[in-house]
């Protein structure tokens, strides 16, 4: 049985702590690259409780380092697609592990080669 793979932006987890989620995330094999962890785990006025709930979480999920493949990637989509550099690092890690990139930026989705899911947002 195959086990799909999703890669969760920093989007996704920011709503999903928010409880702004109008769906569940997917089912199959979650996880998201180091960039989305320093990302969440660097804002300013963290307090030490947020920030242990987001390691719980973080701890339940693979987290992807930079590979040479990765790198490679990232450097190939942010001069094509003129990315910031940390969405280039995450599409392609997305890109390179095979994985479902789940985002709200929309920005994302028009990348070439990269599957893409947005959820729902309750406002």
């Amino acid at each position: 049985m195959h086990i799909t793979p999703f890669l969760l932006d920093t989007n996704i987890l920011i709503l999903l702590f928010n409880e702004r989620l109008a769906e569940p995330l997917p089912d199959g094999s979650l996880g998201c690259s180091l960039i989305t962890e320093m990302e969440l785990l660097s804002f300013p006025a963290l307090t030490s409780e947020e920030e242990a709930s987001i390691r719980e979480k973080l701890a339940e999920l693979a987290v992807y380092d930079i590979d040479p493949a990765t790198q490679e990637a990232a450097i190939r989509l942010r001069r094509s697609m003129r990315l910031k550099l940390p969405d280039a690092i995450v599409a392609a890690t997305a890109v390179v592990h095979g994985a479902i990139l789940v985002t709200n930026d929309m920005a994302l989705h028009a990348i070439p080669g990269l599957t893409c899911r947005a959820l729902a947002v309750n406002e």
